[in-house]
């Protein structure tokens, strides 16, 4: 009994001893941390408020960064002036909307371009324009006379170009009113060529003496309008970029018309570009001569189908130049040399390789020695 007893006693010592040799070594190993690095927990962050997507609607403010010289006139002044935007007052029409003419209350014809309603494509033409017409002036760039915000209706008020549209002179001009002798004739070739040049000194402008530069991604006939004594006017800035000189504009999307478009766009590349305006101008020189849209494809002798830039190099190598022209217009007083010239200029201009492009400066340089 006594044995048993001595035991139990040795093992209540043994556990106590192993217990405070071990809190022993818990102290010695593991040092308390010293209180003047222990900080207070911070308290939550208060929840900040989510930022609610924008408005479709543009600022009530937005007008202040426009040209103060520009008119705001009112939506119910475009409406009586208009007919309420009847349809046998459209002149034109586009991806961004409808063109109309209209009579001010003043006595001042205007055509006035009511964008589309859809927010997204409606606003961003109407940035566009403002931030580059909207500030510019340029013989050879159609004028903004005004603007109208109303809820979210956004109204551009152009000068009226009599003369319409280039594109409606090369291929529906055969549609005009028989008794206007004049618009119902096909353009002389000296008068195209001024066309032309007058485009063409309108990109060097936009390209050369804008700072920031203007690009304006869709050159194209329609985008010509004519005054009544045919000077050129280009129109439509929608898709136009304010670039900075020293950087290269990228685009998620290709912009342009096709027939119209750099080969450039077909590998990817959706840089804003001038290289890519002046293939665009390039198309409208050979359009311009021929007559014919550049979307569609020409057959060649031996069946094959090509662009119409395609076309027209051949025939110039076939020496087949004056057939090039276009087959309405009177060729009398025309000089194959000079049209040879003409169209050596636009092949340049339409290089596949967008660095051997010449500038809008120089295509104007050209354009006066043909």
């Amino acid at each position: 009994m006594e044995e048993a007893l001595q035991a139990v006693i040795a093992a209540v010592v043994a556990f106590f001893a192993v217990f405070l040799l071990s809190s022993l070594l818990i102290l010695l190993l593991c040092p308390r941390t010293p209180k003047s690095r222990l900080r207070p927990l911070a308290p939550p962050a208060p929840l900040l408020p989510l930022r609610q997507p924008p408005s479709a609607s543009v600022v009530a403010d937005e007008s202040a960064s426009f040209d103060p010289s520009l008119d705001h006139i009112s939506l119910n002044e475009l409406a009586a002036a208009t007919e309420d935007f009847a349809a046998d007052t459209i002149i034109g029409d586009g991806s961004f909307g409808f063109v109309y003419k209209a009579r001010l209350s003043s006595g001042t014809t205007v055509a006035v371009k009511r964008l589309s309603a859809d927010a997204f494509h409606g606003f961003r033409e109407f940035r566009a324009e403002m931030e580059t017409l909207g500030r510019l002036h340029h013989p050879n760039l159609t004028r903004i006379l005004g603007y109208c915000i109303s809820g979210a209706d956004r109204l551009l008020i152009y000068e009226f170009l009599e003369h319409g549209s280039l594109d409606h002179w090369l291929h529906e001009s055969d549609s005009r009113d028989s008794t206007d002798s004049v618009s119902s004739s096909p353009l002389p070739w000296p008068i195209r060529v001024q066309i032309v040049r007058g485009v063409a000194v309108g990109l060097a402008f936009l390209h050369e003496e804008c700072r920031p530069r203007i690009i304006h991604r869709d050159i194209k006939s329609s985008n010509v309008l004519l005054a009544v004594d045919f000077g050129a006017r280009i129109a439509d800035f929608g898709l136009a970029r304010v670039v900075d000189v020293s950087r290269t504009h990228v685009s998620t999307q290709v912009a342009g018309t096709m027939g119209y478009m750099p080969p450039e766009y077909k590998e990817g590349l959706t840089a804003a570009t001038v290289a890519a305006d002046v293939y665009s101008f390039g198309v409208l020189m050979v359009e311009t001569a021929t007559g014919e849209r550049p979307n569609l494809l020409r057959r060649l002798e031996d069946g094959k189908q090509v662009c119409l830039v395609r076309w027209t190099r051949r025939m110039v190598e076939e020496r087949r130049v004056m057939e090039v022209l276009d087959a309405k217009m009177g060729k009398e007083g025309v000089r194959e040399e000079e049209v040879k010239r003409y169209l050596e200029v636009a092949y340049r201009c339409t290089h596949e390789n967008p660095r051997k492009r010449p500038t809008m400066v120089e295509v104007v340089s050209l354009l006066d020695h043909i």
